[in-house]
């Protein structure tokens, strides 16, 4: 065999041993690659399990125990302004422990995409002084079955049950009665203002 045969076979040799090569380390690759894209696809999905659990605890805590509410609007001064952070809690709603005189979070009548903070003047069965303060007659109302009648503190500036009647109890979310901000009025709820609304015998 001459010297050209012999260097041309080993030439072949060492392409056929490169390209094996080659084979097993784009193997190898390949299964580091779903190796390491499987961890990735592990973590993805326990990252979100743990944020769909939590999500659901966190759901279930404000929509049963409670949470923190900014207030906006002049409706209830002087017992709460406009901007004031606020801890409303979700049980009492649940187990029909709302009373007379309570603040209360509820879905407005009138457009069920925003809530409204008012306090609970009148529950079912009690007779209500049902005139606005422009009118000059007064004017009585029971409150039917399921609904509670609501007024904000501030008379001359809210709309309320005054205007749209008593509302279900069902759009009640939740009881307001400790202030957080500001610090200067931190604490429980101060009493209505109004309380002549009460009954009206």
């Amino acid at each position: 065999m001459s010297f050209m045969k012999l260097k041309a076979i080993s030439a072949l040799l060492t392409v056929i041993n490169f390209i094996n090569n080659n084979k097993k380390s784009g193997q190898w690759w390949q299964s580091r690659h779903r190796t390491m894209l499987r961890g990735v696809l592990a973590k993805t999905f326990r990252l979100v399990g743990y944020t769909i659990q939590y999500g659901c605890i966190a759901h279930c805590a404000f929509e049963y125990v409670g949470g923190v509410v900014m207030c906006s609007g002049p409706s209830m001064e002087p017992t709460i302004q406009n901007s004031d952070i606020v801890f409303a809690e979700n049980l009492s709603r649940h187990f029909y422990g709302i009373q007379r005189g309570d603040i209360v979070i509820a879905k407005s009548p009138s457009d069920p995409k925003s809530n409204i903070c008012k306090r609970v003047i009148g529950l079912e069965g009690d007779k209500i002084l049902t005139n606005s303060p422009s009118d000059f007659f007064k004017s009585h109302s029971y409150v039917p079955t399921g609904h509670v009648w609501l007024e904000g503190d501030n008379l001359q500036n809210s709309t309320d049950s005054r205007y749209y009647g008593p509302i279900p109890y069902g759009l009640i979310r939740g009881r307001i009665f400790f202030k957080i901000w500001p610090l200067s009025d931190f604490g429980f709820l101060r009493d209505s203002p109004n309380g002549h609304r009460f009954s009206d015998d």
